[in-house]
């Protein structure tokens, strides 16, 4: 339980009425229920939907949903697509591209990118059928969270300090599996074989980004699982919305 707090206090900015002890190693253990954060995640944008779709035009609902999960989230990973898309801009070398992505100001190039991820979540999620909105408002944030699991496990990491390395160092096969089977068996549940092809897809995009990162920077950080977390997020609603009714 405790460990499932952590990853509830990482991953969203509810408040929790009391403290919770985390010590270094705990962070890359809790990953083990990014994918239940995710499925809370989606429980809440599912009963807000439920309260504000009857009373408005399904793109205005739809974009109050991309704004309440950014809310919930604190933009965490927001922040983590715009570094990347900044430091990608910059064509420079590694050194640069590290020291670009841990600058707090976002570049011109950022803020498109940031632009275009928001938009792109948006219309996703609209092009769902509406029998099926339901379902992938809880699946998608789950699968994107399983996506960070499968990023940080056996990764090297790019610099030495910061979240990303405690996460890659605290994280291993066997929370990579408790968390594979969490989104496998509710994924299948909810969607069936859909599911599971929305899980080989995040599987193939994020072992795609994590070798391009791996190569590029020479492992991970941050702002790169961020980064991928977002990609992910979009690439299930698309995938749900593209497969055959």
């Amino acid at each position: 339980m405790r460990l499932l707090l952590i990853a509830f206090q990482f991953l969203t900015i509810i408040p929790l009425p009391f403290a919770v002890r985390c010590d270094k190693e705990d962070l890359g253990r809790s990953t083990a229920f990014f994918p239940a954060v995710g499925f809370v995640i989606g429980g809440v944008l599912l009963a807000a939907d439920v309260l504000i779709s009857p009373w408005l035009a399904r793109p205005l609902s739809d974009a109050l949903l991309i704004t309440l999960l950014t809310l919930i989230t604190g933009a965490l990973h927001l922040d983590g697509l715009a570094d990347v898309c900044d430091g990608l801009a910059a064509r420079g070398s590694r050194e640069r591209f590290l020291a670009i992505m841990k600058d707090s100001q976002v570049g011109a190039i950022g803020a498109v990118g940031l632009v275009l991820g928001l938009l792109l979540k948006w219309q996703a999620l609209v092009a769902v059928p509406l029998e099926l909105k339901w379902l992938a408002l809880l699946l998608f944030p789950a699968l994107a969270r399983f996506g960070q699991v499968l990023t940080l496990t056996g990764a090297s990491h790019a610099r030495q300090d910061g979240l990303g390395a405690a996460f890659v160092a605290g994280s291993g096969k066997i929370t990579l599996l408790l968390a594979f089977t969490t989104v496998a068996t509710v994924g299948y549940y909810l969607l069936q074989f859909k599911g599971i092809i929305a899980l080989a897809a995040v599987c193939v995009l994020t072992i795609s980004g994590r070798m391009f990162f791996q190569h590029k920077l020479g492992g991970l950080t941050g702002d790169t699982i961020g980064c991928l977390s977002e990609l992910n997020e979009i690439l299930v609603l698309i995938v749900i919305a593209a497969m055959p009714q």
